[in-house]
């Protein structure tokens, strides 16, 4: 089984955060991750097409997603959208900002149509939302409460190796486990 992970990430901080999902990926037994950093250039289109789940990930800049990303989202109606390459495969996505809102959910949501435009099955999170009660914590899971994918946050001043907080990588990790699990059941129906 092949998990796509097509990203940008501007500082790091996002391709940590993908790195994550891999490694979630990576918890699922015959499970591959391959991770695509839209910055490094050709597409190889035909391994999007043999996936069997891509899970898109960017920074939220300015309550969007990076341009990079959205050049590939572009890119891809020739070469995915017009024949509807990836009907019926899962999508996922995830999104890294400075602040702790930032306005993530809008690059969660633009991930999320762009998934249905193209036909694609979109799988959010499924966990409560992490410190919300005088007994929760910054370091619970899914700490900034997203149901609709991985939102983490990376303090502008702390380098990637810092930022984001094992919490946000263990959601962005437990996202990554979900997707391949939920491609598995779907494959076997």
């Amino acid at each position: 089984m092949l998990i796509s992970i097509v990203y940008d990430s501007g500082y790091g901080h996002t391709a940590r955060v993908a790195e994550a999902v891999a490694a979630g990926i990576h918890e699922v037994q015959g499970a591959e991750a391959r991770l695509i950093a839209v910055a490094d250039g050709a597409m190889d289109w035909e391994a999007l097409e043999r996936s069997d789940a891509i899970i898109f990930g960017s920074p939220t800049y300015n309550g969007l997603i990076s341009a990079k990303l959205k050049q590939f989202f572009e890119n891809s109606t020739k070469a995915a959208w017009s024949e509807l390459k990836w009907r019926n495969k899962i999508a996922a996505g995830f999104t890294n900002s400075g602040a702790q809102h930032g306005d993530k959910l809008n690059s969660l949501v633009s991930m999320a149509l762009f998934a249905a435009q193209h036909g694609m099955i979109w799988v959010g999170l499924d966990l409560m939302p992490g410190n919300s009660s005088s007994t929760g914590s910054a370091y619970d899971l899914n700490r900034l409460g997203s149901w609709l994918g991985v939102m983490t946050q990376s303090n502008t001043d702390q380098a990637a190796d810092i930022a984001p907080i094992k919490s946000d990588l263990a959601t962005a990790a437990y996202l990554g486990r979900r997707v391949t699990e939920t491609a598995r059941r779907l494959q076997a129906a």
